[in-house]
């Protein structure tokens, strides 16, 4: 079965705007310059920050921030080749050798983080209400977050030494054993991503078990190797916990996120508790693809024949007329990145799987990464990441430090932008049964966001709970959690077969960034929110959504959230959105009987 040919197959970023290439002097030379200027820093300000005024306090995160900004550029350059072709070992090399000299930067300056935190928090909350500060106010607030639970410097700067050869190390490892993944079909072979992609296009039933069962031969021959992949990450976890004195295994994520446990566990519980809505949805499915129950692979299954393949230049189209739809300057923003080569969308050997963008790259523009597979969740997959790429655009004037967004705001715009893109593929159908169809797509996707990205965190609880309290997991408990929680989620609607057991193998979020799954719920609820508001109230919300995109991370979630009227620590809000999912099955549950009618 060969790849099909979507027209992206030449569609590959330009990375001159970082560097030249891995031969360009300026990759030492700037790491010298960061190092040199780390050194001098140090020498400058250890053990000085109490005595500084706010106005030097203020000077000296700037410098931090050039620092900093310097070696992430360098950084960021080095892992978008790795991540284009994680085959070749010189880009891993590459990734290793700039990741060692960072870290050696980043122990020079860690002690500012340190003291910062050792600050009484008289001195800090006067400090921070001065105006020279004003610039850095929000970002040394938040970092004061984390004072209970920091080490003392010698600590610290191991941690930060033995970082390369700790969960990145391993992060990298899985990501290359994922990239090489091949499944055969008919002869041929195709990534994980291209043979997952068939199963939504796929009509009939025993191909889609034909499709599953190839992947599932594929992912079982280094299922052992990435079980202990994850079982050494699950303990580096609990580690870090008991080390620094986290209540729970998900507390640093939640830290992280500005988010409290509290508040996380609620966004969990309003979701588990609603497992009705895809549950009542499957049901649905199962009786429009005419068959008596749905199988963990029937799940993303077309209502009817997919014509043909959506090729990259329509795929293109569709983005930009709806972000342009939304606002120009938002169409303008994404329209450059397509026209400035910053998408790599061509599917290849040794690339890495899924998609993302690389939104905090100092000084220059984010990079959008992904496996266009001409389907219409790759053209929804497009405008995510584009979202993002719209995101990070608009946050760069902020800086290095005041742009980075907490996770549970970083899938805002990415989920308004699949909102925005399924609503023109929507009004470009006349078909009844197609607009049924599409409709149904949406709620596939809104499953996948919300729900099951919640049954992923369940799954992971069980997990580090596991793993604390059992020891290592052999891959037959690692695949009976698994199993157990997307029973949980599915209930009799799905029938969960023994090989999807294995699949939780290919999921990097669990090695790469231990918690964040959740972060999808939290951003697609919230974007629903802002989307049901667009529609209520069109253009007057243009300009505050893209301000609070413009604002980044320069103030909490909850406070970004209530510029546009929203609570998030209300538990109404959560159930609003799920009302709102809800809704969509409402909708699909009367068009299918309108149809059955005609």
């Amino acid at each position: 079965m060969a790849a099909t040919l979507t027209g992206a197959e030449h569609v590959e970023w330009n990375l001159d705007d970082l560097f030249e290439g891995p031969d360009d002097p300026r990759l030492t030379t700037d790491l010298d310059e960061a190092s040199a200027a780390a050194t001098a820093f140090r020498e400058r300000y250890r053990g000085k920050l109490a005595s500084l005024s706010a106005a030097e306090l203020s000077d000296a995160v700037a410098e931090l921030e050039r620092i900093k900004s310097i070696s992430t550029r360098v950084e960021t350059f080095a892992r978008l080749r790795q991540a284009a072709d994680s085959s070749d070992q010189a880009r891993g090399a590459l990734v290793q050798k700039v990741r060692e000299r960072n870290t050696q930067i980043e122990t020079d300056v860690l002690f500012f983080d340190l003291e910062w935190g050792e600050l009484d928090d008289e001195t800090a909350d006067a400090l921070l209400a001065d105006p020279a500060l004003e610039r850095y106010a929000e970002v040394l607030r938040s970092e004061r977050r984390y004072k209970p639970y920091l080490l003392s410097e010698p600590e610290e700067k191991i941690e930060a030494e033995k970082s390369v050869t700790g969960s990145s190390a391993w992060s990298r490892l899985f990501n290359e054993l994922l990239a090489d993944l091949r499944i055969g079909l008919d002869g041929g072979e195709l990534s994980l991503d291209e043979a997952i992609a068939r199963l939504s296009r796929e009509t009939e039933q025993d191909e889609r078990a034909r499709i599953a069962q190839a992947i599932t031969d594929a992912l079982r021959p280094g299922l052992r190797t990435r079980g202990y992949v994850l079982n050494t990450i699950l303990n580096e976890r609990a580690i870090e916990d008991r080390l620094r004195g986290y209540e729970t295994w998900i507390s640093a994520r939640n830290l992280s996120n500005e988010i409290p446990d509290e508040a996380a566990q609620s966004l969990i519980d309003a979701i588990v508790a609603r497992y009705d809505i895809p549950q009542r949805f499957y049901a649905l499915k199962a009786r429009l693809l005419g068959l008596e129950r749905m199988r963990d692979y029937d799940r993303f299954a077309p209502l009817q024949p997919v014509e043909g393949t959506v090729e990259w230049d329509e795929a293109r189209e569709i983005v930009l007329e709806s972000f342009n739809g939304f606002s120009p300057l938002a169409g303008e923003i994404v329209g450059r990145f397509f026209e400035r080569d910053w998408i790599d969308a061509a599917v290849r050997p040794g690339k890495m799987l899924g998609a993302f963008c690389a939104t905090l790259v100092p000084d220059v523009h984010p990079y959008v990464l992904m496996n266009y597979a001409g389907e219409r969740r790759s053209v929804l997959t497009l405008a995510h990441e584009l979202g993002h790429g719209l995101h990070g655009s608009l946050a760069q004037d902020l800086g290095l430090l005041n742009a980075r967004t907490p996770l549970t705001l970083a899938e805002t715009a990415s989920v308004f932008g699949e909102a925005l893109t399924f609503e023109t593929l929507r009004q470009r159908e006349d078909d009844p049964r197609a607009r049924l169809d599409l409709l149904v797509g949406r709620i596939d996707d809104a499953v996948a966001t919300s729900f099951r990205q919640i049954a992923l965190n369940r799954f992971e609880h069980a997990l580090h709970t596991g793993r604390r309290e059992e020891g290592e997991l052999p891959v037959d408990r690692i695949s009976e959690l698994w199993t157990r929680e997307q029973r949980r989620l599915l209930g009799d609607a799905v029938e969960v077969t023994e090989s999807y057991g294995i699949w939780w193998s290919y999921i990097p979020h669990f090695i790469q960034t231990p918690g964040y799954v959740y972060a999808y719920a939290f951003g697609y609820l919230f974007s629903l929110a802002i989307y049901q508001r667009y529609l209520e109230e069109g253009e007057s919300l243009v300009e505050p959504y893209l301000d609070l995109l413009r604002a980044g991370g320069s103030a909490p979630p909850a406070e970004l959230a209530a510029r546009l009227g929203f609570d998030i620590n209300e538990p109404s809000f959560w159930s609003a959105g799920l009302d709102a999912v809800g809704a969509l099955v409402d909708e699909a549950e009367a068009l299918a009987a309108q149809l059955d009618d005609e």
